[in-house]
C-alpha cells in the first residue's frame, strides 16, 4: 500500500473510553496472567489505532500546514490527547498495582513498568485544561512557522529554501542569507517572543500543579528518561566546555586562517575549505537511485528496507510554501509503515537528512517486528540510530559526491563535532529559562548570547542585524514544540563518532554491533546498549576528550587527502 493510499479515520476519546472500560473489566476480573495479557493486547490494539490515525492526521498536517481538513484533525487531537493520556495513565496504576504482577513481570519487559511509574507522574486530571491549551499553541506556533516566508533575492521564500545558501562557496551570499533570516525573524519578534512566554507560562503552570517546582523536572520524565537525569547532563554540558570546546575552536581558528578572515561568523559556521564547498551534484531523482544503490550494497536488510519504503512512495523531501520546515521520521504503526518528510534544497544537508531519516526509519522497522509494541525507547537511543547511519554511509560517498566525497566528509565530520556546542546551548537555554520562567524577552536573548559565548566563543554575530541580540534560538523549532529533547542529540553524535571511528577500523564489525543496537531498540537501558555495542558512554569521565582528539586527527588526515591540502 502506498502511504497517501493509507486510509485515514479520526478515533475519537470516545471510542478510547469503549476500549478502555472493556480492558479494566477484563483485566480487573482476570484470574490468570494469560487472561490479564490477553485483555493488555487488546488495549494496545485500540491504543496503536489512536496512534495510528493521529500521526496520519499530523503528517498529512505538516505536508501542508494550509490544509483545512487535516488542520482540524490535528485540533481535535491537540484536545483529546489529554485524555487519551488520562487513560493511559488508569492503565498504568492498573499495571503497577495489579495483583498478578508478579506473574506479569515474567512477561513484560521490566522497563514498562518503569515507565508506567514515570507516566504516573506527569499527569492528572487537574492539567487537562493547560495540557489542551500547551498543544493548542504548539500548533498555533508549527502552522506560523510553516507559513513564514523570508524575502531573499526580492523573492518571498519559506526558511527551508534559503538555508541551503549558508553553506554556499560565496561568502557574500552567505552573509546576504543570514541577513535574510534575521531581517525575517526581526519581522515577526513580536509573535515569536509571544508563543514561546505562553508556553514557558503554561508548561510551568502545569508543573506547579502536578507538585513540582519548575517545569524542568517535569519535561524530563515527559521525555520518558529512565537511565540519566539533569545532574548527568549537567556533567556532560561540563564535559563539553572543557574538553570539547577548546579543540573546536583551534580548529575554527585554523579554519578562518584559511578563509583568509578574521574570525568565523554565524554564516562561515558550515563552510570548511576554501572556495570548495561540497554539494551532492546530484538532483531528488539522483540522490534517491544513490540512496537505493548504497543500501543495497550496505547489506540485504537495508536494501530491502529501502525498496520497501521506495515502494510505499515513503518519502516527501520537496521543500515548498506551507509545509514544515524540518524533517523528521515518524510511523504508522497499525500498517508498520515509517515515513520520512525533508525539506532539500540543494546543499550536502539533502544528503545528510536522507541517510539520518532512514537510520530511524529502519531501527522503526525493527521496532514493529521486535514483539512487545510497548517497549518503546528514549530519544537518546533513537537519534543514535539516526545520527550513527549518516557515518556507515561514508563508506559510499563517492556515490553522492564523487571527486568532492573526502570534502564531504571533513565537512560531515566537523559540522558533527561543532555541533554538540550548539546541541548544549539549546539545552542550557533551556534549563535556565523554565527555571526562571518569569524572564524577560530580552532577558532570554541575554541568556542565549552568553551561553554563546561560553560553547561557541569563536563564533561571530556582529554584523547580522537581530541575530546578534541572541535570537538564533527562535527558528530551533524543538525549543518551542519539544522541551529538553535536543541533548538527546548531542548525547547521539557522541556515541556516533564512536561508531564512525570503530566503523574505519573494521566496517563489517562495527555496523554488524550497530544492527544489533538497532534491533533492540528501548528494550535495555542505553548505557547498557552502548557498552554491549563496544563504545565509551558519553557521560564516561574522558570519553568527549577521547572523541576530540580522534576527531581533529581524522580532520586532518582528510585535509591533507583533498585537493587544497
Amino acid at each position: 500500500m502506498k502511504v497517501y493510499e493509507i486510509p485515514y479515520t479520526r478515533y475519537t476519546i470516545e471510542e478510547g473510553k469503549a476500549a478502555f472500560a472493556r480492558f479494566e473489566k477484563a483485566f480487573t476480573e482476570a484470574k490468570t496472567a494469560e487472561d490479564a495479557l490477553a485483555a493488555r493486547e487488546a488495549l494496545l490494539d485500540a491504543f496503536t489505532e489512536y496512534s495510528t490515525q493521529a500521526s496520519l492526521a499530523n503528517c498529512r498536517f505538516t505536508l501542508n500546514t494550509a490544509d483545512p481538513f487535516y488542520g482540524a484533525e490535528v485540533e481535535y487531537y491537540d484536545e483529546v490527547s489529554p485524555l487519551f493520556e488520562e487513560l493511559s495513565v488508569r492503565y498504568a496504576d492498573l499495571l503497577l498495582n495489579s495483583p498478578l504482577r508478579s506473574e506479569l513481570e515474567k512477561h513484560i519487559n521490566p522497563r514498562i513498568f518503569r515507565r508506567a511509574e514515570i507516566a504516573k507522574k506527569t499527569f492528572s486530571s487537574e492539567v487537562i485544561a493547560e495540557r489542551q491549551s500547551e498543544n493548542a499553541i504548539v500548533t498555533e506556533y508549527s502552522r506560523f512557522m510553516s507559513g513564514l516566508m523570508f524575502d531573499y533575492d526580492g523573492k518571498q521564500q519559506p526558511l527551508s529554501a534559503i538555508r541551503g545558501n549558508l553553506e554556499d562557496k560565496d561568502r557574500e551570499v552567505r552573509r546576504k542569507t543570514a541577513i535574510a533570516i534575521g531581517e525575517g525573524l526581526q519581522k515577526h519578534a513580536k509573535e515569536l517572543d509571544d508563543f514561546y512566554d505562553r508556553l514557558v507560562k503554561i508548561r510551568t503552570k502545569i508543573a506547579k500543579k502536578l507538585g513540582f517546582e519548575t517545569f524542568t523536572e517535569l519535561g524530563y520524565y515527559r521525555m520518558g528518561r529512565l537511565d540519566y537525569d539533569a545532574k548527568a547532563v549537567a556533567t556532560f554540558r561540563e564535559s563539553v566546555k572543557n574538553d570539547l570546546v577548546p579543540v573546536v575552536s583551534e580548529i575554527k581558528a585554523q579554519i578562518a586562517k584559511d578563509l583568509g578572515i578574521d574570525a568565523v561568523t554565524f554564516y562561515d559556521n558550515s563552510v570548511y575549505t576554501r572556495g570548495i564547498v561540497p554539494k551532492p551534484g546530484l538532483d531528488k531523482d539522483g540522490i534517491f537511485a544513490a540512496a537505493k544503490k548504497m543500501y543495497r550494497e550496505m547489506s540485504k536488510e537495508t536494501g530491502d528496507f529501502m525498496d520497501a519504503m521506495l515502494e510505499a512512495e515513503a518519502f516527501d523531501v520537496e521543500s515548498r510554501p506551507n509545509k514544515w520546515g524540518g524533517g523528521y521520521c515518524t510511523g504508522f504503526a497499525k500498517y508498520k509503515q515509517p515515513f520520512i518528510l525533508a525539506n532539500f534544497n540543494g546543499s550536502c544537508g539533502d544528503v545528510d537528512v536522507m541517510t539520518h531519516e532512514f537510520g530511524h526509519a529502519l531501527a522503526q522497522h525493527f521496532e514493529y517486528e521486535m514483539g512487545d509494541r510497548e517497549v518503546g525507547m528514549g530519544m537518546e537511543t533513537a537519534e543514535c540510530h539516526s545520527m550513527s547511519m549518516e557515518f556507515f554511509c561514508w563508506k559510499y560517498t563517492e556515490l553522492f559526491f564523487g571527486e568532492d566525497a573526502d570534502l564531504y566528509r571533513r565537512k560531515h565530520l566537523l559540522d558533527a563535532l561543532s555541533f554538540i556546542p550548539y546541541g548544549v546551548i539549546v539545552d542550557e537555554f533551556q534549563h535556565v529559562v523554565y527555571d526562571n520562567p518569569d524572564l524577560t524577552p530580552e532577558e532570554r536573548k541575554a541568556v542565549y548570547r552568553d551561553l554563546e559565548a561560553k560553547y561557541r566563543p569563536y563564533l561571530s554575530y556582529e554584523d547580522l542585524p537581530y541575530l546578534k541580540e541572541g535570537t538564533r534560538w527562535q527558528y530551533q523549532m524543538h525549543i518551542y514544540e519539544s522541551p529538553f529533547y535536543y541533548i538527546d542529540y548531542c548525547l547521539a553524535q557522541t556515541v556516533s563518532l564512536f561508531f564512525l571511528l570503530a566503523s574505519l577500523e573494521d566496517y563489517d564489525k562495527a555496523f554488524a554491533a550497530y544492527l544489533a543496537f538497532s534491533k533492540q531498540g528501548g528494550s535495555k537501558a542505553f548505557g547498557d546498549l552502548v557498552e554491549e555495542a563496544g563504545l565509551v558512554s558519553p557521560f564516561k569521565e574522558g570519553a568527549l576528550k577521547e572523541v576530540a582528539a580522534k576527531a581533529k586527527a581524522l580532520a586532518a588526515e582528510l585535509h591533507t587527502k583533498t585537493k587544497e591540502a
